[in-house]
């Protein structure tokens, strides 16, 4: 018996190696695939990596969604929005940004954005929010409101989630076990499944070919990626649960754009309430799903120029 148990335990040892292996080597390669692409700069609680288009207009700043980074944006949008100053800025614990300590909250990442715009000396940019940065950026409103002029949301999570999409789930182990998970199980998983969770998230838009460099999409086979996503698609609902009650005092501009066919965040449960209660909020339809940024460029961008210039 002592030898059966023996040899279980060299089982699970060898599989447990050969799969944080396997995590190291594909972390090695997006890192490498996907390299930092702009400058970083220092701010309370971690070090935030962005791009800055240049130009002298207002300074627009972009911020990404789970599982995403800068390149969410570059790979279309802003070859659409030449004409504009953008930042684009991979959000604290994503793409090429490092935090201290765990990953942060809704709330910590509002501040620390808003401290990254008074590090680069912007005056009041309108801050855009795609998916979960759309919740950043709600936060943002609500809690530093003084440092933007207004925002503008694409395919935002506003409102808390009774269950998550099935393409998240199984992708938030209890907190004592997410390192473990994503140094083992967690990014095997996430390659595995990474082709048809894609193709949900885009849908019914096809995922374009080369996505996961030009678009960022393989910063998410990393450990780091695997924690922070866990962390967020758990903590987003007790973050929202604060917030939703306070949308109705927003005195900042709203703007808020879906792709009619989203299967991932239901304009009908997510952008109508929200619309609804914000004062002067706009609700805008296009053809598209999720990922309208990547899909739908130049419809995404004229809604943005239009917003802008308002």
């Amino acid at each position: 018996m002592k030898d059966v148990f023996k040899k279980a335990a060299m089982t699970t040892a060898l599989i447990g190696g050969g799969l944080a292996l396997w995590t190291a080597l594909a972390a090695g390669a997006a890192e490498a695939l996907v390299p930092a692409d702009g400058a970083f700069v220092d701010v309370p609680g971690g070090r935030l990596h962005y791009v800055d288009t240049g130009g002298d207009g207002p300074a627009i700043v972009l911020l990404h969604g789970i599982y995403g980074q800068l390149r969410n944006f570059s790979y279309a949008l802003t070859a659409e929005l030449a004409d504009h100053r953008l930042i684009l800025v991979d959000r604290p614990g994503w793409g090429h940004s490092t935090v201290e300590g765990g990953h942060p909250t809704l709330e910590t990442q509002a501040r620390m954005i808003a401290d990254l715009i008074d590090a680069l000396g912007l005056d009041r940019p309108l801050l855009v929010g795609h998916s979960m940065g759309g919740a950043v950026a709600l936060t943002m409103a609500l809690n530093q409101p003084a440092k933007i002029r207004g925002i503008a949301l694409i395919a935002p999570l506003t409102q808390q989630v009774e269950r998550l999409p099935p393409v998240f789930r199984g992708k938030v182990p209890p907190a004592p076990l997410r390192g473990l998970a994503a140094w083992t199980v967690g990014v095997p998983l996430t390659t595995l499944t990474g082709p048809a969770v894609s193709k949900q998230v885009f849908a019914p838009d096809p995922v374009p070919l080369d996505f996961g460099t030009r678009g960022g999409g393989l910063t998410a086979l990393r450990p780091a990626s695997f924690e922070a996503g866990a962390f967020e698609l758990e903590d987003a609902n007790r973050a929202l649960a604060t917030l939703v009650p306070r949308y109705g005092t927003i005195a900042l501009p709203v703007a808020i754009l879906y792709g009619r066919d989203d299967q991932l965040l239901d304009p009908g449960t997510q952008g109508e309430p929200t619309a609804a209660v914000i004062p002067g909020a706009e609700l805008t339809m296009i053809a598209g799903g999720h990922m309208i940024p990547v899909t739908h460029p130049a419809e995404t961008a004229a809604w943005l120029r239009g917003v802008a210039a308002a």
